[in-house]
C-alpha cells in the first residue's frame, strides 16, 4: 500500500506544487524523483508514481511548469486524440523552452526538500523522467552529481541539438549510471543523435545503458495517450526497476 498527497515545494522564487508518494511504514525509504512529461501532472503519472512507491520508494514528483501556475494547466482529458494532442503541444512548447535555465535551481531545491524529510533515507537519490522530464533528468544529474545516482530518462526528445547548452554535452561531470530508452522513428531524437549520445557518453566514460525500443512510438509509456504501447511500457518498468534495485540495493 502507497500514501499519496500533494505538497508545496519551496524554491528560490515561489513553490512547486508537486505530488508526494510513499510506502506505508515508518521508513527511511530511498528516493525518486519523478520528471513528468509535458502534458504535465494528472492521474496516469500519479498512478506510475504509485507503482515506484510501492516497491519501497518516497516518490517526489514535481509540476515543472510550476511558474506558469498549479497544475493542471491544460485540458487532459482528451489526450489520446491526435488533433487535441496537437493543440496541446502549441501551448506546451513555450513552457518547455522557458523551463531549461531553471532546471539546475529547481532540482537542488526538491532534492532538498527530501533530505528534510525524516521517512527519506540518506545520500543520493534517482530520478526517472519522460518525454521533455528525461532530458531534464540528463540536466539535473549534470548539474548535481554528487546528489544523484542514476537517472532513468524514457522517450526523450532533444537530448542531443546543435545549441552550445545541449544536455549531451554535459555529460562529462556525472558520476553515477544513467539508462537511456529512446523510441523508434522519433523525429526529437533520431538514430544520428542516439549515436552522438553514446559517442559522448563513451568518451566521458559514464555507465550507461541505451536501448531503442522497436517499434514504440515517441510517448509510449503513457496509457492515456494514442501513442501507448502496452509491451514497451512493461519493458521500461523492467529497465527503471532493475535500474533502482541496483543503485539502492547493490
Amino acid at each position: 500500500m502507497t500514501r499519496t498527497t500533494t505538497v508545496d515545494v519551496p524554491v528560490g522564487d515561489g513553490v512547486a506544487d508537486a505530488i508526494l508518494a510513499r510506502p506505508d511504514g515508518d521508513g527511511p525509504f530511498p528516493a525518486v524523483l519523478f520528471f513528468m512529461d509535458a502534458f504535465g501532472l494528472r492521474p496516469r503519472l500519479v498512478e506510475m508514481a504509485e507503482r515506484i512507491a510501492s516497491r519501497g520508494h518516497v516518490v517526489l514528483m514535481p509540476n515543472l511548469f510550476h511558474r506558469a501556475g498549479r497544475a493542471p494547466l491544460f485540458d487532459l482529458s482528451r489526450l489520446g486524440d491526435p488533433e487535441e494532442r496537437a493543440r496541446a503541444f502549441e501551448r506546451i512548447m513555450p513552457l518547455v523552452a522557458e523551463l531549461t535555465p531553471e532546471v539546475a535551481g529547481d532540482t537542488a531545491a526538491y532534492l532538498d526538500f527530501l533530505a528534510a524529510r525524516d521517512d527519506v533515507a540518506p545520500g543520493p537519490v534517482a530520478v526517472t523522467g519522460y518525454c521533455m522530464g528525461g532530458t531534464n533528468a540528463l540536466r539535473a544529474i549534470e548539474a548535481h552529481p554528487d546528489r544523484i545516482a542514476a537517472i532513468a530518462s524514457f522517450h526523450a526528445g532533444w537530448v542531443v541539438t546543435d545549441a552550445p547548452d545541449s544536455p549531451h554535452l554535459g555529460v562529462g561531470s556525472v558520476t553515477g549510471e544513467l539508462y537511456f530508452a529512446h523510441a523508434d522513428q522519433d523525429r526529437s531524437m533520431t538514430p544520428e543523435q542516439i549515436a552522438t549520445l553514446e559517442a559522448a557518453l563513451d568518451a566521458a566514460g559514464v555507465r550507461h545503458r541505451s536501448e531503442l525500443y522497436a517499434g514504440a512510438a515517441h510517448g509510449f509509456t503513457m496509457a492515456d495517450t494514442a501513442a501507448y504501447d502496452e509491451q514497451a511500457a512493461e519493458r521500461h518498468w523492467v529497465a527503471l526497476f532493475d535500474l533502482l534495485d541496483r543503485t539502492f540495493r547493490g
